[in-house]
């Protein structure tokens, strides 16, 4: 990564990521802004369900970063449990890392654990 920096947009805490002139955004998802970023999307919404004291949730933040900044045709969301039990609980979450992909509002396909890179691009 060449740079890092945090802006903060309408209360939405967005990371921007910079490498070779890509940007990838990490949208925080919380309350406040999941229909707007998730559930209204035009996109397909990678949704990562984590926790900062999770060390599988640590080892694929890296890679979700990396499809992220690949994939210009999806978003890419984290929602931290700890923060937001509500959503985990909206959503069924009983484990984590947890991924959702969520087309049209709904999940189209959710996956329990570490996944390869090529196992969440199968999912999107």
């Amino acid at each position: 990564m060449i740079g890092l920096e945090k802006r903060f947009l309408s209360r939405i805490a967005i990371k921007v990521y910079k490498k070779e002139g890509n940007t990838m955004c990490t949208i925080n998802i919380h309350r406040n802004n999941i229909q707007n970023e998730v559930m209204n999307s035009d996109k397909p919404v990678l949704l990562d369900f984590w926790a900062p004291w999770c060390g599988p949730c640590r080892m694929v933040a890296p890679i979700l970063e990396e499809i992220a900044r690949e994939r210009e045709d999806i978003k890419v969301g984290k929602v931290n449990v700890d923060e937001e039990p509500e959503l985990a609980s909206q959503f069924g979450i009983m484990s984590i890392p947890t991924l959702a992909v969520m087309k049209n509002g709904r999940v189209a396909r959710q996956a329990v654990g570490v996944r390869p890179k090529s196992a969440i691009l199968e999912m999107l």
